[in-house]
């Protein structure tokens, strides 16, 4: 006696070739002579937007960047030498770079690389990162790995991998002498090239444990000898531009009053 299969029909039946036939394809059109026009595909309705989604994708990205401040926040709390000093060059790097003619996404991804800009410095260790004197050579060698371990923290986190340029190649230079990749020219991303401008800048300005910050005036003629050597030549100018037009920025916990 035959048994029912586990689709519903008889063993031995001739159903057992529905097994091995592909499916049909449905395809839109009129019959002609009764036969399907089988050259357009039928096109799938579009799925309405869930209610919500927009408000849940800023909801992500604010705790994204949340989540950076936080980064930063705690690099701060081990580094007091440098505190504030990451929130200051966000700033002027994102006004220099609208300067230029950034805009748009890429300018998000100069804020988010600005921001990050030493993370790699959580990586260092204390004796090195908190030495209240200059360095030695050995351990200014320690130092400059931190863009390279600011890359290998970072390179896994899609989101923010447009925004690694900064954080891996601000200190190389236009002359191809900085590191770590000892790139040179038009080969430096240009967010870097923006951000070692600024990043000078606020480092000269405000005192560090081995030196008093330096006055605007001494700053600005560094900068400018710095011009095709240190610094892209053409950006040296636009930010120069910037502080005769705006003046220097003003912060609420300046580190010298120069």
């Amino acid at each position: 006696m035959a048994g029912r299969s586990l689709f519903g029909k008889r063993d031995g039946g001739s159903d057992s070739a529905s097994l091995t036939r592909p499916a049909r394809v449905r395809y839109g059109g009129a019959r002609e002579g009764g036969v399907t026009d089988r050259r357009r595909p039928v096109e799938r309705a579009r799925r309405p937007e869930a209610p919500g989604a927009r408000e849940s994708a800023g909801e992500v990205l604010r705790a994204y960047e949340a989540t950076l401040e936080g980064w930063i926040r705690a690099l701060d709390l081990r580094d007091r030498e440098t505190e504030g000093h990451s929130r200051r060059v966000v700033g002027l790097t994102e006004k220099l770079a609208e300067e230029l003619g950034v805009c748009g996404e890429q300018l998000v991804h100069i804020r988010r690389g600005a921001l990050l800009h030493d993370v790699g410095k959580m990586a260092l260790p204390d004796s090195v990162l908190l030495k209240p004197g200059e360095l030695t050579e050995e351990e200014q060698a320690v130092m400059r790995r931190h863009p390279e371990h600011a890359w290998e923290m970072l390179k896994g986190v899609d989101f923010l991998r447009p925004a690694l340029d900064i954080p891996y190649a601000h200190h190389e230079r236009w002359d191809g002498t900085g590191y770590p990749r000892g790139l040179s020219g038009a080969a430096i991303p240009l967010a870097a090239r923006l951000f070692a401008v600024v990043d000078v800048w606020d480092a000269l300005r405000y005192d560090r444990a081995y030196r008093a910050g330096w006055p605007a005036r001494r700053v600005k003629e560094h900068l400018r000898e710095g011009a095709g050597t240190q610094f892209d030549p053409s950006v040296v100018p636009a930010f120069l531009r910037i502080l005769e037009r705006d003046g220097e920025p003003v912060f609420a916990d300046p580190a010298s009053g120069r």
